[in-house]
């Protein structure tokens, strides 16, 4: 239970709390003692007013005031004792004459809240269903038994060590607590134990969530990010989870080990840097748009990389977006497949030269080739001849080999065509 929670759970119930600057000068306040707020400043003026007028600090420690007929048990500690000049943080606690009567006893109604008052030697002087119900009992059998009678010997010591520690400090201390269900399985419960005033005593009051089920969750989402992120790192899938900036986030050795760079300067690098500069990133920039913009779940695209020697692989990368609570996309996971053959740079192939490739690999002679094309048969020669150098293979089979190996074209469709292509008939 956080900040924010334990603020929400005061909202209905008659207690007003509050925050004040160095100055005394009220910040905030919230709680459900006053129907409007010009109420509840009201009531703080009268207690500044009180306790020496609205310069002077108020007493630290519970004491109890009264306002318009009404008396409350006050905790304002002094903002003196604050080092950093912070201010202070005070709660006021509506109550009437007898105990059964008290506000506490309005919680097992308006909350699910386990809460409790204890005196100062951990005999229960009040307890609601919901605490009881952490025991496997009814609040009439806590009430008016010690601490030995429901937990065992240690959680006793450590409990009137946290009841004292909240009793000599004068202020709310945040716990969490380990317990044993009725059940025999533990459970977990976090809250807040601060000082009231019961009768004429000084008491320690706690109110807990049971965070059991909750725990449980993160724990399980715990491992499964231990275990997504051993298969990240052992599987020898190269895979990266990217940040809508397009940023490296998290990434896997095997990223690392296929880019040869270092892991640790992968991590905050802008993707788009290990790329090529071909017609294949311009492409991935609309599809990368399209998913950071909510508009795509999912894609796939050939991408050029290159690697800290500045050599380069041709490979298919696919994406996925990973969307968050309220903001959409958070990051997009990137896994790496089809890796080409890696290879020096060098100028990027034409479009006739691909199609002549795809052609060549489907078994087409010089002549079919030129026909095709609508080409001369010099110009197929000369397109050939110049493939040979640029691939650095001899013949028509070994220009096919390297077609493949290096990733030009894909190894998973026929006929023929580009990794890049638009339509699966189409060479490019």
């Amino acid at each position: 239970m956080n900040e924010s929670d334990f603020k929400a759970l005061l909202a209905p119930l008659p207690v007003t709390w509050w925050e004040a600057d160095g100055g005394l000068g009220v910040v905030d306040s919230g709680g459900g003692a006053f129907e409007d707020e010009r109420t509840a400043r009201r009531f703080l003026e009268a207690l500044r007013a009180e306790h020496g007028g609205p310069s002077a600090p108020p007493d630290a420690g519970p004491y109890q005031a009264s306002f318009e007929g009404r008396t409350f048990d006050v905790h304002w500690p002094d903002p003196h004792e604050d080092p950093d000049g912070h201010g202070s943080r005070g709660v006021a606690i509506e109550v009437t004459g007898r105990p059964d009567d008290s506000p506490y006893a309005s919680f097992a109604d308006l909350t699910p809240a386990a809460a409790f008052v204890r005196d100062a030697g951990g005999r229960y002087l009040w307890a609601n269903h919901a605490y009881a119900h952490l025991y496997g009992t009814t609040r009439e059998a806590v009430i008016g038994r010690h601490l030995a009678d429901l937990d065992g010997p240690d959680d006793v010591t450590r409990f009137l060590a946290l009841d004292q520690e909240v009793l000599t400090r004068g202020r709310s201390v945040r716990h969490t607590l380990a317990y044993r269900r009725s059940d025999g399985s533990p459970g977990q419960a976090a809250g807040y134990r601060f000082p009231v005033r019961w009768d004429t005593g000084r008491c320690v009051a706690g109110i807990y969530v049971d965070v059991t089920d909750y725990t449980r969750v993160l724990d399980q989402r715990r491992r499964a990010e231990e275990d997504l992120r051993a298969l990240r790192d052992h599987s020898g899938l190269p895979c990266a989870r990217l940040r809508p900036d397009g940023r490296v986030g998290e990434v896997g050795t095997a990223v690392a080990e296929l880019l040869r760079v270092r892991l640790s300067d992968l991590v905050g690098l802008p993707a788009d840097s290990l790329l090529a500069r071909t017609p294949e990133r311009s492409a991935l920039h609309r599809i990368w748009a399209d998913l950071v913009g909510g508009r795509r779940r999912s894609a796939r695209a050939s991408v050029v990389l290159v690697d800290g020697d500045h050599w380069q692989r041709r490979a298919r990368v696919h994406l996925s977006t990973v969307c968050g609570t309220a903001d959409g996309v958070s990051s997009v996971w990137a896994v790496i497949t089809h890796l080409g053959l890696r290879h020096a740079a060098q100028p990027p192939l034409t479009a006739a030269q691909v199609r002549i490739l795809a052609l060549l690999a489907a078994g087409c002679s010089n002549a079919d080739i030129a026909g095709t094309l609508h080409l001369s048969r010099q110009a197929v020669d000369y397109h050939l001849s110049r493939l040979r150098d640029l691939l650095g293979a001899a013949t028509r089979p070994a220009l096919v080999a390297r077609a493949y190996v290096l990733g030009i074209l894909s190894p998973q469709t026929w006929p023929p065509r580009s990794d890049t292509a638009a339509h699966p008939l189409s060479p490019v």
